[in-house]
């Protein structure tokens, strides 16, 4: 399984951006092939992050570049430019059963 985590600073209105992100971003992102697992977080302080699992790299980089296009297209008004992006090879995983 591969994660992509991203760290958001300066986030203007974090209601906005969890409610936009709940109603139309999760049912998307969801929705694509390989999808493990999504969360959009508030780290408090104007800072939020999302983590997104899925089962292979190919279809983690096509989650990645779908999630950076619908970010500009439909966040920008409620974020900053100002993005921190990770991604690596899940090596441990538990789950709840």
């Amino acid at each position: 399984m591969f994660a992509t985590a991203r760290r958001y600073e300066g986030v203007k209105d974090p209601a906005a951006a969890a409610k936009k992100v709940d109603e139309v971003f999760v049912p998307l992102i969801s929705a694509l092939p390989g999808f493990v697992e999504y969360f959009w977080i508030h780290l408090g302080d104007g800072a939020m992050m999302s983590i997104t699992i899925f089962e292979t790299l190919s279809e983690a980089i096509d989650a990645n570049d779908k999630s950076r296009t619908w970010v500009k297209e439909h966040l920008s008004s409620v974020l900053s430019s100002s993005v921190r992006i990770e991604a690596g090879t899940i090596v441990a995983y538990k789950g709840k059963a």
